[in-house]
């Protein structure tokens, strides 16, 4: 007897994916899980082995319904040639794999990244912005966001911001070696805590089950853009460190500051606005 409940296939079920299932999970979907290792799945989604890389559909392919597509795959090269097997041929690998089984999702969320965005001087983007990437990154992002808004299903590309949270601590171990940052010229960067990446993803299912209209397009970003000198000397007087030695904390290309109008208006709101709130609760929790 087939399945009343929304099935969703998360493909490249990594930690936002993870969090992503367990949340819509205990709503009570059914949600599979598609990775290489499987083991580290949480026991509440359903495992799939296989390789996003391979045009090989993986054995155990779940038969019948599946409802929405969540492609959150993580290149495991980072030059062009990876990031193109893991954005742009993992993504037609899977939408070949649905095919050859007769399913045709009511949503396809492709999760990309602000990366697309080109802009140095600390301007406001939004969705509508010029998407004008300087490295192939966004370059290859882009691409892969044409396949899956032009694969015949209705797609959203969800564009997420530097994602932050337990296991995501870089900035932290820089501060705390006393690592330095030059406050001019400014750098604007954009963030969101892991949690609130997959409670976006997961309240634009919920919508789109209730029958809302998405859009084609998201910024999954907090409330609060800030520049990099900001965000370190917020930390540094969080873990008290005092002294500056030689270490300098690289500086990203771009500069830009992101809006998250189009998710709010649609009624989300993410659990960190800033930065504060967020790097708060990762210290209170170490």
């Amino acid at each position: 007897m087939e399945t009343t409940e929304p099935v969703l296939l998360i493909a490249g079920c990594g930690d936002v994916g993870s969090r992503l299932g367990e949340r819509l999970a205990a709503s009570g979907w059914r949600v599979h899980g598609l990775r290489r290792q499987v083991a580290a799945l949480p026991p509440s989604i359903l495992p799939l082995r296989g390789d996003l890389e391979a045009a090989q559909c993986p054995a155990d392919w779940p038969p019948g319904r599946i409802d929405y597509l969540v492609y959150s795959a993580a290149a495991s090269r980072h030059d062009e040639a990876g990031y193109r097997a893991a954005y742009v041929e993992g993504l037609r690998h899977v939408l070949d794999w649905l095919a050859q089984h007769g399913q045709r999702p009511r949503r396809l969320l492709f999760v990309s990244s602000t990366g697309v965005y080109g802009q140095q001087a600390g301007e406001w983007v939004d969705e509508t912005s010029p998407t004008e990437p300087s490295g192939f990154s966004g370059r290859v992002l882009l691409e892969a966001e044409r396949l899956a808004l032009g694969s015949g299903l209705p797609a959203s590309v969800v564009r997420l911001a530097g994602i932050y949270g337990p296991g995501r601590e870089w900035l932290l171990g820089q501060v705390r070696r006393g690592a330095g940052i030059d406050p001019q010229p400014p750098l604007y960067g954009n963030r969101i805590h892991r949690d609130d990446a997959a409670g976006l993803l997961a309240f634009l299912l919920e919508a789109d089950a209730r029958g809302e209209a998405l859009a084609d397009c998201y910024l999954g970003v907090d409330d609060a853009p800030a520049t990099l000198h900001e965000v370190v000397a917020w930390l540094r007087g969080r873990l008290g460190v005092t002294c500056e030695g030689a270490e300098r904390i690289g500086r990203r290309a771009g500069s830009k500051r992101c809006s998250n109008a189009r998710a709010r208006a649609l009624g989300w709101a993410p659990c960190y606005p800033s930065y504060r709130e967020g790097y708060a609760a990762l210290l209170d929790e170490a």
